[in-house]
């Protein structure tokens, strides 16, 4: 990792100011291929581009049995069932208390005004199976679906791990599908034979994944584009060792992550920088991330850090909690050096799906209410519409919108 201060510093810190999501433009041709020809064609492409990437058998169904799912789940070693279900059931409780509620009140006499909370219809959650299986990708996606009571979950993954079978099973998932990449995304905008469609797609992948969420979000929703890891640190008096083994943890999720340590002191910089050393000496895929996008910002004091640290807008940032009232932007906050970034992608209780490319100035990780309605609800009596008629009047008057006008005073004469 480079340390970095004054003009280098502010250079760095101004092109993350600047920075958006991944590059997509490279894959976008290849992925609208595929995506068009998934979308006229149906089983056929899916089935074929299956194949070619996926190690998937032409001669087998893309949806996996349910037999399958439970026989995944009785042969999965206690030890990892236990922690599936501990990580469930803190990822379910905070998505409880996270749950939008329905409400209604008199906003004046006469007028009720309130909101209703529904579910969608549908929701497909993408599970990269890739490098490494990512069960708790699943466990982060799916809950909160439930939670918000979406009644038909649809889960995608190619080549799934035991373990991803087995947290389907636990959590009750019925329809998962062994398919990924632009070919999954698009069967679960538009269906195939064998894949419904959904109205809402979330969940993390490559860039194929995310160029196919791109194209295909005018005909169905998506959480956010999200590209790869972004870990930011501050601290001043910080431990080293456990800096650089949370800088480690994150680096080996992609050699294209974003790791930062922004830190007053010179002393914790270069203690840090002798750690990341040593912990990536076992760990080629860290070790390449932090040489190539890993970095040390000096700065004056952790006020300047802070301010730093809301202008990349990262999707991780740790701190301590005295410093948390001044951050603005961040997709997701671990305080105090006893709370690692890893807690939160495993067991805590936040959902590890974040935002990506300075996202985070403009919202928050995947939450229950991704997958929710938020209707808005008013009654008006007899005698609330002889208070709020005229002033209304006066606005649609204004608008040139005069059959507005005409619809509040026919009941004026009525009230």
């Amino acid at each position: 990792m480079r340390i970095l201060d004054g003009i280098s510093k502010d250079r760095f810190v101004r092109a993350l100011e600047e920075r958006g999501a991944n590059d997509l433009a490279e894959v976008e041709p290849a992925v609208r291929r595929i995506v068009n020809d998934v979308r006229r064609n149906g089983d056929r492409a899916l089935r074929r581009y299956a194949a070619r990437w996926d190690g998937f058998d032409k001669s087998e169904s893309v949806r996996v049995p349910e037999a399958d799912l439970h026989e995944a789940w009785k042969g999965t070693r206690s030890e990892l069932q236990d922690a599936i279900m501990h990580a469930a059931a803190n990822i379910r409780r905070y998505c409880e208390w996270q749950k939008p509620k329905e409400w209604r009140r008199e906003i004046q006499p006469g007028v009720c005004v309130g909101q209703l909370v529904r579910p969608l219809e549908s929701v497909g959650c993408y599970v990269p199976g890739g490098r490494y299986p990512l069960p708790s990708t699943l466990l982060m996606t799916v809950i909160p679906a439930q939670v918000a009571g979406v009644p038909q979950i649809r889960v995608a993954s190619p080549r799934p791990a035991q373990a991803t079978l087995a947290a389907a099973a636990f959590l009750g998932v019925r329809e998962f599908y062994c398919v990924g990449g632009a070919q999954a995304v698009a069967a679960l905008a538009y269906g195939t034979e064998s894949i419904p469609h959904v109205n809402k797609i979330v969940g993390p992948g490559n860039r194929y994944v995310t160029a196919a969420k791109k194209l295909v979000a005018f005909d169905c929703a998506i959480e956010f584009l999200a590209g790869p890891t972004e870990a930011v640190f501050i601290s001043e008096e910080g431990d080293a060792v456990f800096i650089a083994c949370d800088l480690v943890a994150q680096a080996e999720h992609d050699p294209d992550t974003l790791c930062v340590l922004i830190t007053s002191s010179r002393a914790l910089a270069k203690a840090v920088q002798t750690e990341v050393q040593r912990h990536t000496r076992a760990n080629p895929i860290a070790a390449k991330s932090l040489s190539r996008r890993g970095s040390i910002l000096l700065v004056a004091s952790l006020d300047e850090a802070v301010e730093t640290a809301n202008r990349m807008a990262p999707e991780h940032l740790t701190l301590p909690a005295a410093l948390a009232p001044a951050v603005q932007n961040a997709g997701s906050i671990f305080l105090n050096e006893f709370t690692p970034q890893s807690a939160g992608d495993y067991i805590s209780g936040p959902n590890h799906v974040l935002p990506t490319g300075a996202m985070a100035r403009v919202r928050g990780g995947l939450s229950v209410l991704d997958y929710v309605r938020i209707i808005a609800c008013q009654e008006v009596s007899p005698d609330g519409i002889s208070r709020i008629a005229q002033p209304a009047i006066v606005l649609a008057e204004a608008e040139g919108l005069h059959g507005h006008a005409e619809s509040l005073r026919a009941r004026c004469s009525h009230a």
